[in-house]
């Protein structure tokens, strides 16, 4: 109020008092934020400077997210990997119980010499298959006088006989030969059939096949089926590294984006395993076919979890600096900007110290002004 006049004293005090709450102010909100830089006309330099530690500090934030969903989307993969690996573990020890299990091939150990034969051209055969059981007449030719084209005649017979929806197996899968004085039936699939013969009065039986061997090819294939559903559910939040080379994973490690890594899906299923489903084991070669698959499987099972262990590394690798490097930008962004509340603390309470100081100077330099009043 510049129509008051004040004396030359009271007007210094005044101003000193005016500096001292404009001090107190700015170290109270210093107090109140922590921050010695709240805004740029703090400081523009150490402001911006600070505000851009901190945004790339938040940009990184977003990206650690994503990494750590990464790293998730990886072991995923694995559990699935380590998952199948068992599978096919079992499916090789099945395999392996089957190629134990052989065929068997029984014989109606008899008399049958080439003499009786030959004395007698017609053969009885009773056969059961699939629990249902029927019964031929063969007779023999003229010129079928051996055990070996008797063989082929009752062979011939097995072709044509008609078991429901298998009316064609009988012929494909087993086979009756004649040696050491006896029939001999071999099964081709594991399948069991049973074969009685009767020539001359004599009736003899021979029983082919294998319900263990047949039974390993319906559980080998029901472990493959476990494994491609395994393999369809091993994702994570919509990706699937084991569901096929058009997955894949891309990991951003930089806030511009020119950092990152790129995962390429795999087929875990048995078709890119290699694993054949199995129709019949009915020879040991088969068997040793789909035991050969399986140890194929599990090296490729082994490289795909080596490959997936070295990427989930490097994500894991590079969340952690990215912590690290968090931490750091947030430390510089703190140097920069925060109050030393210790040294804050003592200059408010200096300031409050100068300001009553201060209201005590201007009330003694207004007493002079005060005694004037006291002339009238």
């Amino acid at each position: 109020m510049a129509d008051i006049s004040l004396t030359a004293s009271m007007r210094s005090n005044l101003l000193s008092l005016q500096n001292t709450q404009s001090l107190m102010d700015v170290t109270q909100e210093r107090l109140s934020t922590g921050k010695k830089v709240n805004s740029a006309l703090d400081n523009p330099s150490s402001f911006y400077t600070a505000q851009s530690l901190t945004n790339r500090a938040n940009d990184l934030s977003g990206l650690l997210d994503s990494m750590g969903q990464g790293v998730q989307t990886i072991k995923a993969a694995n559990e699935g990997i380590e998952a199948i690996t068992t599978f096919v573990q079992q499916a090789k020890s099945v395999a392996n119980q089957a190629r134990n299990e052989a065929n068997k091939v029984a014989g109606s150990v008899g008399d049958y010499d080439a003499e009786k034969i030959a004395a007698n051209t017609k053969f009885n055969i009773t056969v059961t298959y699939n629990g249902e059981t029927k019964s031929e007449e063969v007779t023999l030719t003229d010129a079928k006088t051996s055990g070996t084209d008797a063989a082929t005649e009752i062979q011939d017979v097995l072709q044509a006989m008609e078991f429901g929806a298998d009316s064609t197996a009988l012929g494909a899968n087993y086979t009756v030969a004649f040696e050491d004085g006896a029939f001999k039936v071999s099964s081709a699939n594991g399948e069991e059939i049973k074969i009685s013969f009767e020539v001359g009065g004599t009736k003899m039986s021979a029983t082919a096949g294998n319900a263990n061997r047949l039974k390993s090819v319906s559980q080998f294939n029901d472990v493959l089926d476990q494994i491609d559903q395994l393999a369809k559910d091993s994702g994570y939040k919509g990706i699937n590294l084991l569901g096929g080379t058009d997955q894949s994973l891309t990991v951003i490690f930089n806030e511009d984006r020119s950092s990152s890594l790129t995962i390429q899906g795999v087929d875990g299923s048995t078709k890119g395993l290699n694993i054949s489903r199995v129709t019949d084991w009915g020879s040991n070669n088969a068997v040793d076919i789909s035991i050969s698959e399986v140890e194929s499987a599990v090296n490729e099972l082994r490289n795909m979890a080596s490959e997936f262990g070295n990427n989930y590394s490097i994500v894991q690798n590079r969340e952690d600096f990215t912590e690290n490097l968090i931490n750091v930008l947030e430390e510089g962004s703190d140097k920069l900007t925060l109050a030393d509340m210790n040294e804050e603390s003592a200059n408010m309470l200096a300031l409050q110290t100068r300001q009553q100081l201060g209201i005590n100077s201007l009330s003694l330099a207004s007493q002079a002004a005060q005694a004037v009043l006291k002339l009238f």
